[in-house]
């Protein structure tokens, strides 16, 4: 499974000079492709929003928050979204490309899978962050 050049730039973009909220990645002709960028004032919402109720993606998510020390701090998730009712081909390529890619990302801090809208709720996020 090749990787695009452009998903390594953008994600750089995104840890280095904090140019996007998240960017949503899919598989294309054997190629892993960047399909959305969000921009930074996007919110939690947008991003869950970008992703597909019948398909699979990949997906990082940069995260701010506040620590219990008042200190502003921010994460950088991969979200591995695999919706139960998408095709079973589609899920299977993607399980099995995802640590490929994942290594080509320099710079997650927590991975997350998801099946389901409710498995990657704000409050797991936020869980997952602290």
């Amino acid at each position: 499974m090749a990787v695009s050049d452009e998903c390594k730039l953008k994600f750089l973009e995104l840890k280095s000079r904090r140019n996007y909220r998240f960017i949503v990645f899919k598989i294309e002709n054997q190629e892993v492709v960047v399909e959305k960028v969000g921009n930074p004032g996007e919110t939690y919402e947008d991003f869950a929003a970008s992703l597909p109720a019948d398909e699979c993606r990949y997906a990082v998510y940069d995260f701010d928050f506040t620590t219990d020390e008042n200190c502003q701090k921010s994460k950088i998730f991969f979200i591995a979204w695999a919706p139960d009712i998408s095709k079973v081909r589609s899920k299977m390529v993607y399980a099995s490309s995802k640590d490929r890619f994942k290594r080509e990302l320099d710079g997650i801090q927590v991975e997350l899978q998801a099946t389901d809208p409710s498995e990657m709720s704000l409050d797991i996020i936020k869980g997952r962050a602290l």
